[in-house]
């Protein structure tokens, strides 16, 4: 386990909670899909998710406290590439996100060894936005009036990240961590 914390697999009596945080209304406003989700439509969702190759999901936890979800999609082992999202827990302390990143991105690019990294974000979650850039992530292009929220269409930025870009930011991340970490 880091001392940024541990990804690990979500257990089957964790999907309450999963559910739960997914609900959360701040996590709802910054996702494609916006309604509350039923216990049986998790659940179903769930069932078909673990028969994915191309999918993996993750809690995310610090000091044995599980803190958020991490998720990998659209993984592509012709290409070297995937899709990532991530959400937290509400009221989880400052850094989280943080932490949850460059464990996400070490997984990716040091354990599944591949060559890219890439996300979409609502253009209005502009600390995200912020926070992907500052590990290195770039913008790639805007996807102008594409997503329909509330009546208004909004742009969605997608981001990548390039695991040789990673390599030179790496360790100034970590530093940065570290320092928030205590350790």
């Amino acid at each position: 386990m880091s001392a940024f914390g541990n990804l690990r697999t979500i257990n089957d009596d964790e999907l309450e909670v999963m559910r739960a945080w997914r609900n959360a209304p701040a996590v709802r406003a910054n996702m494609y899909t916006r309604h509350e989700i039923s216990s049986a439509e998790h659940l179903a969702w769930w069932a078909r998710t673990r028969q994915r190759e191309d999918q993996q999901y993750f809690m995310f936890e610090r000091g044995d406290r599980p803190l958020g979800i991490v998720a990998f999609t659209q993984i592509d082992r012709i290409n070297n590439n995937c899709s990532w999202a991530f959400y937290t827990a509400p009221n989880v302390p400052k850094g989280t996100g943080s932490f949850m990143e460059f464990l996400a991105i070490e997984y990716v690019f040091s354990k599944q060894q591949l060559h890219k990294l890439h996300c979409e974000v609502l253009a209005f979650n502009t600390p995200v936005i912020k926070m992907h850039q500052k590990f290195g992530f770039a913008v790639e292009g805007i996807f102008r009036q594409h997503h329909l929220v509330d009546g208004q269409y909004v742009d969605i930025y997608r981001l990548g990240l390039l695991e040789e870009e990673w390599l030179i930011k790496r360790e100034e991340m970590q530093r940065k961590l570290q320092a928030i970490s205590g350790n």
